[in-house]
């Protein structure tokens, strides 16, 4: 009798073992807990993100323009927001962060098997996502989506159709930001080479600014420009909309580590540190060489920091953020102030100068201050010695200009072919707002 309850109770515990072996090998397949801190801080983010949209890039291009011309632009940072958000809904989270079954086409788009956002429930996660829900994933780089072409319409400012610019937002998101998000962040060919970019260096900044340049290019001068004063009518919007962003960053930069933990902590004082060192150092400059240090000046200088930290946040430490704003704030102000008076292009609100500049920067200095000890996944040069990371780097910041540039040009001569791209002469001497918009700011 004994040995037969020996047996039971031998057979159960077997069974029992066996039973906790199987769950933990599914939990396993499933992938990591969600867990509700990370959660929380990624919902965090995302909210910090879009904050950098509406109100903060509206608000800072706003005040940049004549009074003629701010509700226009500020309908662009909204309607670029409303736009993409639907897009990525429909197609644009699915061809950027989902796996493509064929191998090779992965190297360069994701599939397109989640179109309208198909499979995505309550519980699943996305692989590249960690310990957070798929929707929240999802809604988070939905928030780097808006933002990245909303940033070109700083260069367009003062002359593009309102019909023109839905349709550039719309082609220019499916064909140009969606792929190079993939390539480097969705398990594409860049991503895989190794090149660093921990929160949109290449992806956002050098992207949305090398777009920027073109379109500028392509649509041609205000009217105006060289001989009327074209002096930014409310630097007080302008002000907010700069410290809106400043807050927003930390969203952007600490959010990358999609995870609540101590590389999101680094990043966070990494992008705190390098935004007021490159204020500074573009002021100071500034003030060297203009005699006076302006208010516009000082918010620029902010936001190049912080365009200048972004690729680099998760991989630097406190000096190599300091040193990658100081560079920042000296680089971006000779682009923006200099070089742009001496080549003679119109980039209205220095979206190139600012944006296309401060991105290729930071992901050299990325090559150069990236510290393993920091985070495992980046060795540098100056202390690794990883000489090769700035080759990685350099071919980053070649593919991304040239196939931005490229398709830019393809998009905007096709819409301009199809129903023109900018307004006529006299709706631009009049202002957008009334034209476009029926309204003004002080009707």
């Amino acid at each position: 009798m004994k040995g037969s309850n020996m047996k039971k109770l031998a057979h159960g515990a077997l069974a029992g073992l066996a039973a906790l072996v199987a769950m933990s090998g599914a939990a396993f397949a499933a992938g990591p807990k969600i867990d509700t801190g990370d959660t929380a801080w990624m919902l965090t983010s995302s909210a910090l993100v879009l904050l950098m949209t509406i109100p903060g890039l509206a608000l800072f291009y706003g005040g940049m323009v004549r009074r003629k011309n701010v509700l226009a632009t500020m309908a662009q940072s909204f309607g670029a927001t409303c736009l993409v958000t639907v897009l990525w809904y429909i197609i644009g989270y699915s061809i950027a962060f989902t796996t493509n079954p064929d191998a090779n086409l992965n190297q360069v788009i994701g599939g397109f098997d989640n179109l309208f956002l198909k499979g995505m429930t309550l519980n699943s996660q996305n692989a590249l996502a960690g310990t957070i829900p798929e929707s929240v994933y999802m809604f988070f780089q939905m928030t780097f989506a808006i933002i990245t072409p909303a940033l070109i319409a700083g260069a367009l400012a003062d002359r593009m159709k309102y019909s023109a610019f839905l349709w550039f937002m719309g082609l220019w998101l499916l064909f140009v930001y969606s792929p190079v998000a993939h390539w480097v962040w969705g398990g594409g060919w860049l991503g895989v080479k190794g090149a660093l970019d921990y929160a949109g260096g290449s992806v956002v900044h050098l992207n949305a600014g090398t777009a920027a340049l073109v379109t500028c290019l392509v649509l041609g001068k205000r009217k105006g420009y060289g001989t009327e004063n074209m002096a930014p009518h409310n630097l007080v919007l302008s002000v907010i909309g700069a410290s809106l962003l400043w807050v927003g960053w930390f969203g952007f930069n600490a959010g990358s580590a999609v995870t609540s933990n101590v590389n999101a902590g680094m990043a966070a004082a990494a992008t705190q540190i390098a935004t007021a060192s490159a204020a500074l150092s573009w002021s100071f400059v500034e003030w060297l060489i203009a005699k006076k240090p302006s208010v516009l000046g000082l918010i620029s200088g902010a936001v190049a920091g912080l365009v200048a930290i972004t690729p680099a946040s998760g991989f630097v430490d406190a000096t190599g953020a300091f040193f990658i704003g100081l560079i920042a704030g000296v680089v971006c102000y000779t682009s923006s102030v200099w070089v742009k008076k001496w080549i003679g292009y119109d980039d209205a609100l220095d979206a190139w100068g600012v944006h296309g500049v401060g991105g290729a920067l930071g992901a050299i200095l990325t090559g150069v201050f990236a510290k393993n000890a920091i985070n495992s996944l980046g060795k540098g040069w100056l202390y690794d010695g990883n000489v090769a990371q700035l080759g990685i780097q350099g071919l980053d910041i070649l593919a991304v200009f040239l196939y931005s540039g490229i398709v830019t040009f393809i998009i905007l001569k096709l819409i301009d072919l199809v129903i023109g791209l900018r307004v006529s002469p006299e709706v631009e001497v009049e202002g957008l707002d009334i034209n476009l918009h029926g309204e003004t700011v002080h009707g």
